[in-house]
């Protein structure tokens, strides 16, 4: 069996190494996995609350181990590590332990108004699909990977969850977390391997939750499809901030350095593409561009050494190398960084862009690096315009003191979630619904749909016997309708005719 090492982007160290798991080691997973599936569901929703509430525990004792192993892999700064992969999972856990009961109870549904079912007990009900495919991405290896085995789990599902090959280690360790906490076994399984294990993952499995790039996105979708197995993809996002001219010009501008950079700009919501009003472009820019400069990079040394950490995929160094010379080669100017440094790690500058269009790779494709490009544009109307021209519809924020101007740009704007006068602050709020439109990924996360797309619904219609309720069912068609028509003329017939 080969095998796979992880280093640390931000010191070339190898820190481990895990095995690449075929379609025979799927197989067994999965039968294993089904066979402790039946158990699980019994548990009900307090029962694997209880254990999800351990694990919140485990990880607020272990917080810097945690906090150690994410940093080992990614090269991410401490305080990314910190208020993200953990952050993020403690809150989780409790959120969906919680909630899950709420979000996946029966539903009653009316038949008062409509004859036909009148009288009857109408239900709907969620059940598991069975068996969960997980397949994470690098950027965020807990929060886009172990965050949704939770709710996967909590609606009664096993999980088998397949981590970046760049990334594996933390997924490794929050399963020896929940083993500890006292999951069953085979209930959660991580597959550690390349390409081809998350080709054999989903063809084990009863559902797919996919956390990546818009193009293996699509070959994820198409191998569901074979199957005809659910399955829900967070991919590409090109998201843009529009700045107007009335907004608080140095909060803005702060969030847009914080916001390009956080996680090395390796993020899906990161601030990709600035368009600011004329009147306050100059400001705007000057404040942005000094904010950056001063930012500290290098290899993390525990909380406070650093601002912005490594590039945590190899190729992904290569591709913010080329939009940002591409954009220059194009017209474009860097005011500060545009460089790349390898020396000892994979790191890239803090790079302001500016004198930017879209004719540049910059302000089309997905960059996923610490670039922020900035374009003045004549008003409100031009930037929305543009914003809106992009494959992309994941993210965007809107800054203005007027906040109901703001909501109605907002509302204007093609992608997934908005937000005015605020960056990425909705992530965190697990019962507010986080999905892409266009090409940046078909579902969501959080809210009731985070945790209901790994269910199946049943209707169910009960009648019970008696006169009252047995009127529909005389043993000659023509009787029942002519009951049928004198109903529905008594229910929708008695509006005005015109």
């Amino acid at each position: 069996m080969s095998t796979i090492q992880v280093d640390n982007p931000a010191t070339g160290e190898i820190v481990g190494s895990v095995p690449v798991l075929g379609s025979e080691q799927l197989s067994v997973m999965a039968a294993r996995a089904r066979a402790a599936q039946p158990g699980w569901l019994e548990l009900g929703f307090k029962g694997r609350g209880a254990i999800m509430s351990r694990a919140q525990k485990w990880m607020l004792d272990n917080a810097e181990r945690v906090i150690q192993t994410v940093i080992s892999e990614t090269g991410k700064t401490y305080e990314d590590a910190q208020l993200t992969d953990l952050g993020y999972a403690v809150m989780a856990l409790g959120f969906w332990a919680k909630e899950a009961p709420k979000y996946l109870s029966d539903e009653r549904v009316p038949s008062w108004n409509n004859p036909a079912v009148v009288g009857r007990k109408l239900i709907v009900r969620y059940a598991p699909h069975g068996l969960v495919g997980v397949i994470g991405p690098w950027n965020f290896p807990i929060v886009n990977g172990f965050g949704d085995c939770i709710p996967a789990m909590m609606a009664g599902n096993v999980v088998i969850l397949k981590p970046s090959e760049v990334t594996p280690l933390s997924s490794l360790l929050m399963l020896e977390m929940l083993s500890e906490c006292g999951l069953p076994a085979d209930v959660m399984q991580v597959a550690t391997g390349d390409g081809s294990t998350g080709a054999a993952l989903i063809a084990e499995s009863d559902c797919v939750m996919f956390t990546g790039s818009t193009r293996t996105g699509r070959a994820v979708m198409k191998a569901a499809a074979e199957k005809l197995i659910p399955c829900y993809l967070e991919l590409g996002g090109k998201d843009p901030m529009l700045v107007c001219a009335d907004a608080d010009i140095g909060r803005a501008a702060n969030a847009a350095a914080y916001w390009s950079m956080n996680n090395a700009g390796q993020v899906c919501i990161s601030v990709e593409r600035v368009y600011v009003e004329a009147p306050v472009y100059d400001q705007f820019v000057q404040l942005v561009t000094a904010n950056i400069e001063s930012l500290r990079q290098g290899a993390p040394d525990g909380a406070g050494s650093v601002d912005v950490g490594a590039v945590i995929f190899p190729p992904q160094l290569e591709i913010v190398d080329a939009h940002v010379k591409d954009a220059v080669a194009k017209g474009a100017r860097v005011l500060t960084g545009g460089h790349s440094k390898v020396d000892g790690g994979r790191f890239y500058e803090p790079t302001v862009v500016v004198d930017v269009d879209h004719t540049m790779d910059l302000m089309r494709e997905e960059t996923f690096g610490p670039v922020v490009p900035i374009m003045k544009i004549a008003d409100i109307e031009q930037g929305v315009r543009l914003a809106n021209d992009s494959p992309y519809g994941l993210q965007a924020s809107v800054w203005t003191k007027d906040t109901a101007h703001g909501e109605a740009i907002a509302r204007r704007l093609e992608a997934g979630a908005v937000c005015v006068n605020d960056v990425q602050v909705n992530y965190q709020a697990l019962n507010l619904p986080m999905g892409g439109w266009k090409s940046s990924g078909i579902g969501s996360r959080h809210g009731a749909g985070g945790i209901r797309k790994y269910c199946k619904t049943q209707s169910l219609l009960i009648t019970s016997f008696g006169f009252k309720r047995e009127i529909f069912m005389f043993p000659y068609a023509r009787g029942r309708t002519m009951l049928l028509q004198r109903f529905y003329k008594f229910f929708y017939g008695r509006g005005k005719r015109g």
